[in-house]
């Protein structure tokens, strides 16, 4: 089987964008499974940049994209990002992109929501992007939630609009903000069906049948495993699972059709907004790592707080997410450094840890165990071989595999998409993994 699973192995932000673009090449389908607009991929592809938030990256390569049902989708942000993408010369119609009619439904009224129930947290802000991507995820747990198949329906919108709005009105009056009227969104709704019905059908029906038809299909995934919201440094996560798991409950196929899990993994750690970070770097180190780096958010513009590899953190995901290679990204953000240290344990209240405790209280005051390796201080953009890579670097990868149980299966070695080694082969009837390993 061809398929492969995407996913990030840290807080999000690994630089997914530049390999599902480039696994694209090889797939029939990409499937975005999880999160909504608050995530976001960069494609630099030529002397173009597309930023994308809720479209699957396969679009910009010509793939069918499916939206699948573990998506909350905001139908204003869809469609202003299909727009944005039609004057980059993407044109998106119903025969490159399907929304999956169970896909939950993202309303204004979710997003101011979810800024009052920041605000309303004072000092113990998560750290959420605001859109509206808990709240939704809230209204669907709670079945009170519109799917996009209502939007097929719009005499019977008004009831359930009803339903969703009687709830949330008691949790304004609570925090002394305005009230919603139920009336408007009928309004907004009714409107924005039109463009988007075209597009809605049973996804699940459409994998099933590529997969019959021996189809490869590239599942791709939003933000990190630290992110999930069972798994991750849970109350600063997200509000959906962001494992390979998910990949299969969002898209509707059986788990057996995951394929090969690559983690997406940055060679140092970076994570934006609010949460445990033991290797976070505050010194001119962690200013580099940033500048050089770009290190800023796709759909926010926040700055990420940058840190040492932690590769207690990233064995830890690769156990729970069953990741059986990694992807190592931005190793040339590194090229200056003379020293690279790799976190091999944390120390909090005298006991040694070598795992992420669940407990908040405990990850606070995780203290990190360092290695220290020296580091290459040679230029790697360009290199596109894994013999060409310096001896020291070559070392911190081998290092990296060593301690986290897993092989780097694809070497980045700048922002560019032909500056990949690639020790992984797929192919339409299977996926093929290479034994090399950095020696």
């Amino acid at each position: 089987m061809g398929n492969i699973t995407v996913i990030g192995s840290q807080w999000g932000d690994e630089g997914k964008g530049k390999i599902v673009d480039w696994l694209a090449a090889e797939a029939d389908i990409v499937v975005r499974y999880q999160g909504g607009h608050n995530a976001g991929h960069t494609l630099v592809i030529g002397e173009k940049v597309y930023k994308l938030h809720l479209l699957p990256s396969g679009v910009v390569r010509g793939k069918l994209s499916v939206i699948g049902n573990g998506v909350v989708v905001d139908p204003t942000a869809l469609l202003e990002e299909i727009e944005r993408l039609k004057d980059q010369g993407v044109h998106i119609t119903p025969d490159n992109l399907i929304i999956s009619e169970h896909a939950p439904v993202i309303l204004p009224l979710h997003s101011a929501l979810d800024k009052a129930f920041e605000e309303a947290r004072g000092a113990s802000k998560i750290g959420t992007t605001g859109r509206g991507i808990g709240p939704a995820y809230e209204d669907q747990t709670g079945r009170r939630g519109l799917r996009m198949c209502d939007l097929a329906h719009p005499d019977t919108l008004p009831a359930k609009l009803d339903k969703q709005i009687f709830y949330h009105n008691a949790l304004l009056r609570g925090l002394g903000a305005p009230e919603l009227d139920a009336a408007e969104f009928v309004t907004y709704l009714k409107d924005i069906a039109q463009k988007l019905l075209p597009f809605i059908r049973p996804s699940w029906k459409v994998l099933d049948e590529a997969r019959q038809s021996g189809k490869t299909i590239l599942f791709e995934g939003a933000q990190g495993v630290m992110l999930d919201v069972d798994h991750g440094t849970y109350p600063f996560v997200t509000s959906s699972n962001t494992s390979a798991a998910q990949a299969a409950l969002g898209t509707g196929v059986g788990p057996d059709q995951l394929g090969y899990v690559l983690g997406i993994t940055k060679a140092y750690s970076t994570r934006v907004g609010s949460g445990p970070f033991p290797t976070e770097l505050f010194d001119e180190t962690g200013e580099t790592l940033g500048r050089i780096g770009h290190e800023f958010g796709t759909t926010t513009g926040r700055k990420r707080r940058c840190g040492w590899f932690d590769a207690v953190q990233v064995r830890q995901a690769v156990k729970v997410a069953g990741i059986q290679g990694i992807a190592l990204m931005k190793l040339d953000v590194m090229d200056t450094l003379a020293d690279i240290n790799i976190c091999t344990g944390y120390k909090a209240d005298g006991k040694l840890y070598d795992y992420i405790p669940a407990s908040q209280d405990l990850q606070a005051k995780l203290e990190p165990v360092y290695e220290t390796l020296p580091g290459w201080q040679t230029k790697l953009a360009g290199v596109r071989k894994l013999e060409d890579l310096p001896p020291n670097a070559r070392a911190y990868i081998k290092r990296i595999e060593e301690l986290i149980g897993v092989p780097a299966a694809v070497i980045s070695t700048s922002p560019e998409r032909e500056d990949t080694i690639r020790i992984i082969d797929m192919f339409k009837s299977g996926l093929k993994v290479s034994t090399a390993k950095v020696a």
